[in-house]
């Protein structure tokens, strides 16, 4: 059911431009979404400005149930360079607009060279020419529609530009929402980056973070890497739970441990598969239960890990589907799985999805680098158990504790001070923020 906007309530208009917006699937789309949603129950009316003909790789159509048929949306053409590239190499740019990247010791000479050219010819990225046309658009509806304040968010990064340039013409107030880092982004490194575009990068980084008005952040480790860099105010906002109607549901018969969403090569938890796998060689009726269920894109380097410890034959390889899908696959898992790249750059990411698994009702299982956010939000808010990438003994007990349970009918977890991360008490915070 679509949602009404009650015009004659509203008092500020928030211009945001973002990339991600239905029919776009995955959690990019997720964020901005919810806050259009409920900002108009703080009296701020949004515009979205979006591209006209966008190169989305996951496609949600269910999303655009969302938007409301009063919301004021503004489209502009954008020449997609994935769509160029996916004449060379169709399979490989499908990927990497994924973010799927293989190891770089497995990579063809196309991975390679698309690599390399996304680095170093498309800075910040590959929608970077979309800014002046944007520019150019929006200062001629600003001046006939004013407006209070303009939202970029990012990635693709490439949108804080359009801000920049409005924030020096117009000197408009200017917010800049940053759902992951920039510089010091996972893929970052793997991107070939020649000394120049690197500088290139860090330097437009620096003014963007020196010329906004405001800056938001998904996570406390990246509020505190982009304090070293500017003294503008951070504020931190991280994405949350919606409150999502999909019917009463039933736990799978089989112990299912599922991971919802994108796993990429370097999210390969080796420790887990090997737990597995020996777990199954010693105990005859895990091995009759467990089933992995992989729901969303994962990497074929996974994959073949996976089968080095005799694990496919428990594999349910569901593919990308719905939200409204992926939220039934939540609730009705035995467990739900959170990996995150074993890395210093990934201890500021806190993935959308943990916080729908927080509401799922069922027991996280999480696997990530020391010292994460995610870790911390886990403990306080009671939800699971966060483990690190040589946590062999730890995780196997738990895996074993969490098989007894599931044998008793009684495996469940009891979740603390969820409400301050629903999407409308974040909007409320970001509302004060406008």
């Amino acid at each position: 059911m679509r949602l009404k906007i009650n015009q004659q309530k509203l008092r500020k208009k928030a211009l945001i431009i973002a990339y991600y917006w239905p029919p776009a699937g995955g959690p990019g789309v997720q964020r901005w979404l919810k806050f259009v949603k409920y900002l108009p129950d703080f009296n701020i009316e949004p515009i979205v400005y979006i591209p006209e003909n966008p190169n989305y790789p996951l496609i949600d159509k269910s999303l655009t149930d969302e938007v409301s048929q009063d919301l004021n949306i503004l489209r502009y053409p954008i020449k997609e360079p994935y769509k160029l590239a996916g004449l060379f190499s169709k399979k490989s740019t499908d990927t990497i607009s994924k973010g799927i990247i293989s190891n770089p010791k497995k990579q063809n000479l196309i991975e390679k060279l698309l690599l390399f050219i996304r680095g170093n010819f498309f800075i910040p990225d590959a929608r970077k020419s979309w800014v002046k046309p944007s520019v150019n658009y929006l200062l001629e509806y600003i001046k006939k529609d004013p407006i209070d304040v303009v939202i970029t968010t990012g990635p693709p990064h490439s949108l804080h530009l359009i801000g920049l340039e409005l924030k020096r013409q117009l000197n408009l107030r200017w917010i800049a929402d940053f759902r992951d880092p920039w510089t010091t982004i996972g893929y970052h490194k793997q991107l070939k980056l020649t000394k120049y575009a690197r500088e290139t990068h860090k330097a437009l980084e620096k003014t963007v973070l020196n010329t906004t008005d405001q800056i938001i952040v998904t996570s406390h480790a990246t509020k505190k890497e982009f304090e070293s860099l500017t003294t503008k105010p951070i504020e931190v906002i991280t994405n949350g739970y919606d409150y999502e109607t999909v019917g009463a549901t039933t736990l799978d018969e089989k112990f299912s441990i599922s991971h919802i969403g994108s796993l990429l090569s370097d999210r390969n938890p080796e420790v887990l598969w090997r737990v597995l796998g020996d777990i199954i060689l010693e105990n005859q009726s895990f091995s009759e239960d467990l089933q992995l269920n992989f729901v969303g894109a994962i990497s074929e380097d996974i994959l073949k890990s996976i089968n080095l410890f005799d694990l496919s034959d428990y594999v349910n390889n569901v593919g990308y589907v719905s939200h409204n899908e992926a939220i039934i696959f939540q609730k009705k898992s035995q467990i739900l799985l959170l990996v995150e790249i074993n890395s210093e750059d990934t201890k500021c990411i806190i993935p959308g999805k943990l916080f729908e698994y927080m509401v799922s009702s069922r027991p996280i299982m999480a696997i990530g680098p020391k010292n994460s956010d995610v870790e911390i939000i886990i403990q306080q808010t009671n939800t699971g158990k966060y483990f690190y990438y040589d946590d062999y003994d730890s995780l196997k007990s738990i895996i074993l504790e969490h098989y007894e349970s599931y044998k008793n009918n009684n495996l469940q977890v009891h979740p603390i001070g969820l409400q301050k991360y629903s999407r409308k008490n974040l909007t409320e915070t970001l509302s004060k923020l406008i």
